[in-house]
């Protein structure tokens, strides 16, 4: 029997990734490892004061961008996913799962995923996964980041991909891992990514100190929307990147 061509033959790309908005702040992100590298060029989008959401398995970008597009329109998160999902002639190889800035969230997941596959929402997130070593995986990742609400949504994120890679994350190892936070501007607070390296959770740790201390502050005296000046003093050297 020939292969259905709408059904992919090549594995899919991407372990497993946690779309939040966090209600303290309306920050909004995504945390995501693969065991592929780039793992944050391609599936991680988050617009301020719209949401987050993740395109993988055998992913289609233009499901995030366009989710974000329509939850910008005013289509609330469930129809946007129903609308994206029931128009893609290759949903059955595709996981997507966003979330608006009200904390509703929506998600899917392809019978043609490698298995272990699944996902989970809540009020304010949605974690989804391919190719791992169980549900627990998901469960795991989902319990360090409700556990951790009074903290800052990038590190309720990293405790979340720190508890699925304990709980066995992706079954064949992990290459790259992201975590991409934006707050009240079109820019990244946080932009972290390693695209490659044999322990990329380790090494995103060590970026996200590196960040804190080197980069964070700058980026928060950045020019914004409502400020094009920002709090740079103009007749330092040091102000400037």
């Amino acid at each position: 029997m020939d292969a259905d061509p709408l059904v992919p033959t090549c594995r899919g790309r991407v372990t497993y990734s946690l779309v939040a908005v966090c209600p303290r702040t309306a920050q909004v992100g995504v945390a995501a490892m693969t065991a592929t590298m780039g793992v944050g060029r391609f599936v991680s989008h988050a617009w301020p004061r719209v949401g987050a959401a993740a395109s993988q398995a055998f992913m289609n970008p233009y499901l995030a961008i366009d989710g974000l597009t329509l939850l910008a329109e005013g289509m609330d998160a469930m129809e946007v996913c129903e609308t994206l999902v029931a128009d893609d002639p290759g949903r059955d190889g595709r996981q997507f799962g966003l979330v608006a800035l009200n904390g509703m969230a929506a998600a899917w997941t392809g019978p043609a995923t490698g298995a272990w596959k699944g996902h989970r929402t809540g009020a304010g997130w949605a974690c989804l996964g391919n190719q791992l070593a169980g549900p627990e995986v998901i469960d795991a990742a989902v319990e360090a980041f409700l556990t951790r609400p009074e903290d800052d949504l990038v590190v309720r994120l990293l405790a979340a991909l720190d508890a699925g890679e304990d709980a066995g994350g992706d079954r064949r190892g992990h290459r790259s891992a992201t975590i991409y936070v934006v707050d009240t501007e079109e820019y990244p607070l946080w932009d972290l990514r390693v695209d490659q390296a044999e322990g990329p959770l380790p090494a995103l740790h060590r970026l996200y100190h590196a960040y804190e201390r080197d980069l964070l502050e700058q980026v928060r005296r950045m020019p914004t929307r409502r400020d094009p000046i920002g709090g740079f003093d103009f007749t330092a050297l040091d102000d400037t990147v």
